[in-house]
């Protein structure tokens, strides 16, 4: 299994990420069902704060495994709750989902699956002098995750979502011209649980402060039946290139890592 065949079939799926990649075994990975009578309270941490470019060009790539939103460089903060004064900038930002309604988020809560799940994923600029470097480290990434419920369409999303028919293929990219505010992928509210944690795919790096929303996000039922129209192959593999009906890891342990809980129940 090369580090590019790795996916979400039997074959290879998250059971056999741990043959080729080791940290996939570690004991701070991700995701994880968010227990919430295990959940501390995180008292008064600062609040999360984030300012995102809105007017700028990004990409949006088929990797293979799903959709990705590329930020190409530009300028973007999150600093304040479990990140303290350390200030980080979003890379990329991508979404897991089920074949299925009511199944497809990575994290679950108290057992409960939701329709998809989104990762804004930032890194650490205060310490590190790039992507690469911070996603070896502890302290190097931070990723908001939003969970997706079936409902209204999501306009802000549907940015992203109309231009899947054009990135069908692993390898596929397009150039997105609007402008799209990042920010308003996010909850209203700020309540959310944190926790260490890691990548959801290979190489599963343990590097990852995790800020999950507690309230979800709706995106339509439309939505969601075009994210599984994309293909796991390339447009050469013919049939071999089957639809990516689903693309979450399953939950693991938490084990004896703290998990926080911070805003309104």
């Amino acid at each position: 299994m090369t580090e590019h065949e790795w996916g979400y079939t039997c074959e290879n799926g998250p059971a056999t990420w741990t043959e080729k990649f080791p940290e996939a075994r570690g004991a701070r990975q991700s995701p994880v069902d968010i227990d919430t009578s295990r959940a501390s309270s995180g008292g008064s941490a600062p609040p999360l704060l984030w300012r995102y470019s809105v007017n700028h060009t990004r990409s949006v790539v088929n990797p293979g495994y799903c959709w990705r939103v590329d930020e190409n460089g530009y300028d973007s903060e999150l600093r304040g709750g479990p990140l303290g004064s350390d200030v980080y900038k979003l890379q990329q930002w991508h979404c897991h989902w089920g074949a299925v309604n009511g199944e497809g988020s990575e994290h679950t809560v108290d057992g409960r699956s939701f329709s998809g799940e989104l990762h804004l994923v930032h890194w650490n600029t205060t310490k590190y002098h790039s992507f690469t470097e911070a996603a070896g480290q502890p302290d190097g990434l931070a990723v908001l995750g939003v969970l997706l419920m079936v409902g209204r369409k999501h306009n802000e999303l549907d940015k992203v979502i109309k231009l899947l028919p054009y990135i069908q293929h692993k390898g596929d990219k397009v150039t997105m011209a609007d402008p799209l505010d990042p920010a308003k992928l996010l909850p209203h509210r700020e309540a959310y649980w944190t926790y260490p944690g890691s990548l959801t795919t290979p190489p599963c790096t343990e590097s990852v402060t995790w800020i999950l929303f507690k309230d979800p996000v709706e995106v339509s039922a439309e939505q969601l039946s075009l994210m599984r129209k994309l293909r796991c192959g390339e447009a050469s593999c013919g049939v071999e290139a089957m639809e990516l009906l689903h693309n979450y890891r399953p939950t693991l342990p938490l084990g004896n890592r703290e998990l926080r809980d911070y805003g309104g129940n």
